[in-house]
Protein backbone atom coordinates (compact mmCIF):
# COMPACT_ATOMS: atom_id res chain seq x y z
CA UNK A 1 0.00 0.00 0.00
CA UNK A 2 1.29 3.47 -0.89
CA UNK A 3 0.87 5.88 2.02
CA UNK A 4 -0.34 9.31 1.02
CA UNK A 5 1.36 12.24 2.72
CA UNK A 6 -1.41 14.55 3.96
CA UNK A 7 -1.03 18.02 5.48
CA UNK A 8 -3.87 19.23 7.71
CA UNK A 9 -3.69 22.90 8.73
CA UNK A 10 -5.62 23.61 11.93
CA UNK A 11 -5.15 19.91 12.65
CA UNK A 12 -5.27 20.24 16.45
CA UNK A 13 -8.65 21.96 16.33
CA UNK A 14 -12.05 20.40 16.93
CA UNK A 15 -12.70 19.27 13.33
CA UNK A 16 -9.03 18.98 12.35
CA UNK A 17 -8.22 16.46 15.08
CA UNK A 18 -11.08 14.18 13.97
CA UNK A 19 -9.87 14.47 10.37
CA UNK A 20 -6.26 13.63 11.35
CA UNK A 21 -7.51 10.56 13.21
CA UNK A 22 -9.55 9.39 10.22
CA UNK A 23 -6.65 9.91 7.77
CA UNK A 24 -4.26 7.97 10.03
CA UNK A 25 -6.78 5.13 10.37
CA UNK A 26 -6.88 4.93 6.58
CA UNK A 27 -3.11 4.35 6.50
CA UNK A 28 -1.88 7.81 5.53
CA UNK A 29 1.08 9.79 6.83
CA UNK A 30 -0.35 12.92 8.49
CA UNK A 31 1.34 16.26 9.17
CA UNK A 32 -0.75 18.26 11.62
CA UNK A 33 -0.03 22.00 11.49
CA UNK A 34 -1.42 24.32 14.19
CA UNK A 35 -0.50 27.56 15.95
CA UNK A 36 -2.65 26.58 18.99
CA UNK A 37 -4.67 29.81 19.03
CA UNK A 38 -7.86 27.73 19.30
CA UNK A 39 -6.46 24.25 18.64
CA UNK A 40 -5.44 22.21 21.69
CA UNK A 41 -2.65 19.70 22.08
CA UNK A 42 -4.96 17.45 24.08
CA UNK A 43 -7.10 16.96 20.95
CA UNK A 44 -4.24 15.08 19.26
CA UNK A 45 -2.17 13.82 22.21
CA UNK A 46 -3.51 10.27 21.65
CA UNK A 47 -2.07 10.38 18.10
CA UNK A 48 1.46 11.41 19.07
CA UNK A 49 2.64 7.81 19.56
CA UNK A 50 1.75 6.96 15.94
CA UNK A 51 5.00 7.02 13.91
CA UNK A 52 3.07 8.29 10.89
CA UNK A 53 1.74 11.35 12.72
CA UNK A 54 3.74 14.57 13.05
CA UNK A 55 2.63 17.65 15.02
CA UNK A 56 4.11 20.97 13.86
CA UNK A 57 3.58 24.35 15.54
CA UNK A 58 3.24 26.88 12.74
CA UNK A 59 1.05 29.82 11.75
CA UNK A 60 -0.32 29.65 8.19
CA UNK A 61 0.00 33.42 7.75
CA UNK A 62 3.70 32.72 7.10
CA UNK A 63 4.83 30.38 4.30
CA UNK A 64 5.41 26.70 5.05
CA UNK A 65 7.34 24.17 2.98
CA UNK A 66 6.75 20.42 2.94
CA UNK A 67 6.25 17.57 0.49
CA UNK A 68 2.67 16.29 0.50
CA UNK A 69 0.13 14.68 -1.81
CA UNK A 70 -2.92 16.37 -0.31
CA UNK A 71 -3.59 19.47 1.79
CA UNK A 72 -6.68 20.11 3.92
CA UNK A 73 -6.77 23.83 4.78
CA UNK A 74 -8.78 24.10 8.01
CA UNK A 75 -6.73 26.75 9.84
CA UNK A 76 -9.00 29.55 11.11
CA UNK A 77 -10.90 30.23 14.34
CA UNK A 78 -14.49 29.17 13.66
CA UNK A 79 -16.52 30.39 16.61
CA UNK A 80 -17.65 34.02 17.00
CA UNK A 81 -15.98 34.40 20.42
CA UNK A 82 -12.61 33.42 18.97
CA UNK A 83 -12.76 34.99 15.53
CA UNK A 84 -14.03 38.33 16.87
CA UNK A 85 -11.29 38.42 19.54
CA UNK A 86 -8.75 39.46 16.91
CA UNK A 87 -10.66 40.17 13.67
CA UNK A 88 -7.61 41.33 11.71
CA UNK A 89 -5.78 38.11 12.56
CA UNK A 90 -8.89 36.11 11.55
CA UNK A 91 -8.97 37.81 8.14
CA UNK A 92 -5.21 37.32 7.68
CA UNK A 93 -5.52 33.63 8.57
CA UNK A 94 -8.21 33.11 5.92
CA UNK A 95 -6.57 35.18 3.18
CA UNK A 96 -2.82 34.80 3.79
CA UNK A 97 -3.34 31.20 4.87
CA UNK A 98 -5.11 30.45 1.59
CA UNK A 99 -2.39 32.20 -0.44
CA UNK A 100 0.40 30.33 1.36
CA UNK A 101 -1.26 26.93 1.12
CA UNK A 102 -2.28 27.42 -2.52
CA UNK A 103 1.29 28.48 -3.30
CA UNK A 104 2.52 25.30 -1.64
CA UNK A 105 0.00 23.15 -3.52
CA UNK A 106 1.03 24.76 -6.81
CA UNK A 107 4.73 24.19 -6.10
CA UNK A 108 4.45 20.55 -5.05
CA UNK A 109 1.50 19.66 -7.33
CA UNK A 110 -0.74 18.65 -4.40
CA UNK A 111 -4.52 18.45 -4.31
CA UNK A 112 -5.92 21.01 -1.83
CA UNK A 113 -9.25 21.30 -0.03
CA UNK A 114 -10.55 24.52 1.50
CA UNK A 115 -12.78 24.31 4.57
CA UNK A 116 -15.19 27.12 3.75
CA UNK A 117 -18.38 27.82 5.67
CA UNK A 118 -22.11 28.35 5.46
CA UNK A 119 -21.31 31.87 6.72
CA UNK A 120 -20.50 32.80 3.11
CA UNK A 121 -24.31 32.94 2.67
CA UNK A 122 -24.56 35.56 5.44
CA UNK A 123 -28.13 36.15 6.60
CA UNK A 124 -29.66 34.29 3.67
CA UNK A 125 -32.60 35.56 1.64
CA UNK A 126 -32.88 32.10 0.02
CA UNK A 127 -33.94 29.05 2.04
CA UNK A 128 -32.60 26.37 2.03
CA UNK A 129 -29.23 27.52 0.70
CA UNK A 130 -27.89 26.08 -2.55
CA UNK A 131 -24.32 26.48 -3.76
CA UNK A 132 -25.48 28.81 -6.54
CA UNK A 133 -26.76 31.37 -4.00
CA UNK A 134 -24.36 34.33 -3.73
CA UNK A 135 -25.25 35.24 -0.17
CA UNK A 136 -26.35 38.31 1.78
CA UNK A 137 -23.27 39.37 3.73
CA UNK A 138 -22.51 42.58 5.60
CA UNK A 139 -18.88 43.47 4.68
CA UNK A 140 -18.43 45.77 7.73
CA UNK A 141 -20.33 43.86 10.43
CA UNK A 142 -19.03 42.17 13.56
CA UNK A 143 -18.90 38.78 11.86
CA UNK A 144 -17.48 40.00 8.56
CA UNK A 145 -13.83 39.20 9.41
CA UNK A 146 -14.84 35.52 9.24
CA UNK A 147 -17.56 35.67 6.56
CA UNK A 148 -15.58 37.84 4.15
CA UNK A 149 -12.29 36.11 4.96
CA UNK A 150 -13.79 32.77 3.91
CA UNK A 151 -15.40 34.33 0.82
CA UNK A 152 -12.01 35.77 -0.21
CA UNK A 153 -10.40 32.37 0.35
CA UNK A 154 -12.94 30.77 -2.02
CA UNK A 155 -12.08 33.45 -4.62
CA UNK A 156 -8.37 32.69 -4.28
CA UNK A 157 -8.96 28.95 -4.61
CA UNK A 158 -10.97 29.39 -7.82
CA UNK A 159 -8.39 31.81 -9.26
CA UNK A 160 -5.45 29.51 -8.50
CA UNK A 161 -7.43 26.74 -10.19
CA UNK A 162 -8.24 28.78 -13.31
CA UNK A 163 -4.88 30.56 -13.63
CA UNK A 164 -2.46 27.89 -12.40
CA UNK A 165 -4.48 24.65 -12.79
CA UNK A 166 -4.17 23.85 -9.07
CA UNK A 167 -6.38 20.86 -8.20
CA UNK A 168 -8.80 22.41 -5.70
CA UNK A 169 -11.81 21.32 -3.66
CA UNK A 170 -14.12 23.65 -1.70
CA UNK A 171 -16.57 22.49 0.98
CA UNK A 172 -19.01 24.84 2.71
CA UNK A 173 -19.42 23.52 6.23
CA UNK A 174 -22.66 24.05 8.14
CA UNK A 175 -22.97 24.09 11.97
CA UNK A 176 -20.96 21.14 13.28
CA UNK A 177 -20.74 19.75 16.82
CA UNK A 178 -19.24 16.78 18.63
CA UNK A 179 -16.50 15.69 21.05
CA UNK A 180 -13.45 17.99 21.34
CA UNK A 181 -15.44 21.18 20.87
CA UNK A 182 -13.84 23.90 22.98
CA UNK A 183 -15.97 24.39 26.14
CA UNK A 184 -15.60 28.19 25.87
CA UNK A 185 -15.97 28.56 22.13
CA UNK A 186 -19.32 30.34 22.32
CA UNK A 187 -21.07 28.06 19.84
CA UNK A 188 -24.63 27.24 20.67
CA UNK A 189 -24.28 23.46 21.19
CA UNK A 190 -21.27 23.70 23.51
CA UNK A 191 -22.80 26.71 25.33
CA UNK A 192 -26.02 24.86 26.07
CA UNK A 193 -24.27 21.64 27.13
CA UNK A 194 -21.84 23.42 29.46
CA UNK A 195 -24.67 25.49 31.01
CA UNK A 196 -26.88 22.42 31.42
CA UNK A 197 -24.15 20.28 33.02
CA UNK A 198 -23.43 23.07 35.50
CA UNK A 199 -27.18 23.62 36.14
CA UNK A 200 -26.75 27.25 35.06
CA UNK A 201 -29.37 29.29 33.20
CA UNK A 202 -29.41 28.46 29.49
CA UNK A 203 -29.05 31.62 27.43
CA UNK A 204 -31.32 31.88 24.39
CA UNK A 205 -31.00 34.95 22.15
CA UNK A 206 -34.16 36.59 20.82
CA UNK A 207 -37.14 34.28 21.23
CA UNK A 208 -35.16 31.21 20.22
CA UNK A 209 -37.08 30.85 16.96
CA UNK A 210 -34.01 31.26 14.73
CA UNK A 211 -33.16 27.95 13.06
CA UNK A 212 -29.96 26.00 12.57
CA UNK A 213 -29.01 22.66 11.05
CA UNK A 214 -26.65 20.67 13.26
CA UNK A 215 -24.22 18.14 11.80
CA UNK A 216 -22.22 15.62 13.84
CA UNK A 217 -18.47 15.85 13.27
CA UNK A 218 -18.07 12.28 11.90
CA UNK A 219 -20.53 13.08 9.10
CA UNK A 220 -18.52 16.19 8.20
CA UNK A 221 -15.21 14.30 8.12
CA UNK A 222 -16.77 11.67 5.85
CA UNK A 223 -17.94 14.42 3.50
CA UNK A 224 -14.51 16.08 3.40
CA UNK A 225 -12.70 12.81 2.69
CA UNK A 226 -15.19 11.98 -0.08
CA UNK A 227 -14.77 15.45 -1.56
CA UNK A 228 -10.98 15.12 -1.58
CA UNK A 229 -11.31 11.76 -3.35
CA UNK A 230 -13.79 13.05 -5.96
CA UNK A 231 -12.74 13.18 -9.58
CA UNK A 232 -14.15 14.46 -12.91
CA UNK A 233 -12.69 17.88 -12.19
CA UNK A 234 -15.33 18.55 -9.52
CA UNK A 235 -14.08 21.56 -7.55
CA UNK A 236 -17.21 22.48 -5.61
CA UNK A 237 -18.11 24.49 -3.69
CA UNK A 238 -20.34 21.86 -2.13
CA UNK A 239 -22.51 22.16 0.98
CA UNK A 240 -21.65 19.67 3.73
CA UNK A 241 -24.29 19.89 6.44
CA UNK A 242 -27.30 18.19 7.96
CA UNK A 243 -30.56 19.45 6.41
CA UNK A 244 -32.63 18.63 9.53
CA UNK A 245 -33.67 22.06 10.81
CA UNK A 246 -34.28 22.89 14.48
CA UNK A 247 -35.08 26.10 16.33
CA UNK A 248 -32.62 27.17 19.01
CA UNK A 249 -35.41 26.65 21.53
CA UNK A 250 -35.83 23.02 20.42
CA UNK A 251 -32.09 22.48 20.87
CA UNK A 252 -32.14 23.99 24.38
CA UNK A 253 -35.00 21.69 25.42
CA UNK A 254 -33.25 18.60 24.00
CA UNK A 255 -30.03 19.39 25.90
CA UNK A 256 -31.91 19.93 29.17
CA UNK A 257 -33.78 16.63 28.71
CA UNK A 258 -30.69 14.54 27.84
CA UNK A 259 -28.56 16.00 30.66
CA UNK A 260 -31.47 15.82 33.12
CA UNK A 261 -30.52 19.36 34.11
CA UNK A 262 -32.26 21.81 36.44
CA UNK A 263 -31.31 24.71 34.17
CA UNK A 264 -33.87 27.41 33.38
CA UNK A 265 -34.06 29.09 29.96
CA UNK A 266 -33.45 32.86 29.99
CA UNK A 267 -33.70 35.28 27.05
CA UNK A 268 -31.26 37.93 25.83
CA UNK A 269 -31.28 40.37 22.90
CA UNK A 270 -30.36 38.93 19.49
CA UNK A 271 -26.73 39.80 18.49
CA UNK A 272 -26.25 41.87 15.32
CA UNK A 273 -25.73 40.00 12.04
CA UNK A 274 -26.94 36.73 13.60
CA UNK A 275 -28.57 34.76 10.72
CA UNK A 276 -32.24 33.94 11.33
CA UNK A 277 -32.28 30.78 9.21
CA UNK A 278 -29.65 28.31 8.18
CA UNK A 279 -30.29 25.07 6.30
CA UNK A 280 -28.23 23.43 3.56
CA UNK A 281 -29.54 22.05 0.32
CA UNK A 282 -27.32 18.95 -0.02
CA UNK A 283 -28.53 17.70 -3.43
CA UNK A 284 -25.10 18.37 -4.96
CA UNK A 285 -23.25 16.38 -2.24
CA UNK A 286 -25.69 13.49 -2.69
CA UNK A 287 -25.26 13.46 -6.48
CA UNK A 288 -21.53 14.16 -6.79
CA UNK A 289 -20.16 12.51 -3.63
CA UNK A 290 -22.86 9.99 -2.72
CA UNK A 291 -22.79 11.65 0.70
CA UNK A 292 -25.51 12.40 3.21
CA UNK A 293 -25.36 12.67 7.01
CA UNK A 294 -26.07 9.52 9.03
CA UNK A 295 -26.17 10.69 12.67
CA UNK A 296 -29.32 12.35 14.00
CA UNK A 297 -29.28 15.18 16.52
CA UNK A 298 -30.33 13.13 19.57
CA UNK A 299 -27.63 10.47 19.04
CA UNK A 300 -24.97 13.09 18.34
CA UNK A 301 -25.90 15.11 21.42
CA UNK A 302 -25.64 12.03 23.65
CA UNK A 303 -22.06 11.41 22.42
CA UNK A 304 -21.11 15.08 22.75
CA UNK A 305 -22.57 15.39 26.26
CA UNK A 306 -20.63 12.28 27.32
CA UNK A 307 -17.41 14.00 26.16
CA UNK A 308 -18.16 17.19 28.09
CA UNK A 309 -18.97 15.15 31.22
CA UNK A 310 -15.56 13.46 30.91
CA UNK A 311 -13.66 16.77 30.79
CA UNK A 312 -15.59 18.29 33.70
CA UNK A 313 -15.26 15.26 35.99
Amino acid sequence: MIRKKVLVTGGAGFVGSHLCERLLNEGNEVYCLDNFFTGQKRNVVHLLSDPYFELIRHDVTTPFFIEADEIYNLACPASPVHYQYNPIKTMKTSVMGAINMLGLAKRINAKILQASTSEVYGNPLEHPQTESYWGNVNPIGERSCYDEGKRAAETLFMDYHKQNQVDIKIVRIFNTYGPRMHPDDGRVVSNFIVQALKNQDITVYGKGQQTRSFQYVDDLVEGMVKMMASSNGFTGPVNIGNPDEFTIMELAKKVIAITNSNSKIIYKALPSDDPLMRKPDISLAKNELNWSPKINLDDGLIKTIKYFESIFN
